[in-house]
């Protein structure tokens, strides 16, 4: 499989609320969001705003960080939005029953390198960073399920 990268910089907070709500409408149940960046980075806020933008009406989005998982009934289907930071291990993903939820709802997760081997192949992955200016993100999306390329090249450019 061929591996697809597009790298942008998000200008503000703003920029990575509209680029959550531009991408949310094309989501599905399966579709899995891997989040990866350091604390601070602006995974929780792209998450929160993407879920926002799903819910009819927006209801607040607390940070799955003590929860480990968050899930949400919106009119797209379920949203799973977890955070793996404090697991141990991969088998600690599967008690969560984050791996059923790959195949039923729409998944966010917050330090998926976590995951280990469970790894969806078709994920999209968005990894942010700090790029060190104001409240600017640096962001890479990478994917190799021909699914994305359309949709991420439409809404990077």
């Amino acid at each position: 499989m061929t591996t697809h990268r597009i790298t942008t910089t998000l200008a503000s907070p703003d920029a990575t609320t509209d680029l959550a709500r531009a991408l949310a409408p094309a989501l599905t149940p399966g579709d899995v969001l891997l989040l990866e960046g350091g604390v601070g980075a602006g995974k929780t806020h792209f998450a929160r705003s993407l879920i926002q933008s799903l819910q009819n009406p927006p209801e607040d989005v607390p940070s799955p960080t003590f929860t480990l998982v968050q899930v949400y009934d919106t009119p797209a289907g379920e949203v799973w939005h977890t955070d793996l930071y404090r697991l141990g291990s991969a088998d600690d993903c599967v008690e969560l029953g984050l791996t059923d939820a790959f195949e039923t709802a729409i998944c966010l997760v917050e330090w998926p390198d976590k995951l280990e081997e469970l790894t969806p192949q078709d994920a999209l992955h968005l990894t942010f960073s700090d790029s060190y200016q104001d409240d600017r993100r640096d962001l890479t999306v990478t994917w190799s399920a021909p699914r994305w390329t359309k949709l991420m090249t439409g809404l990077m450019s």
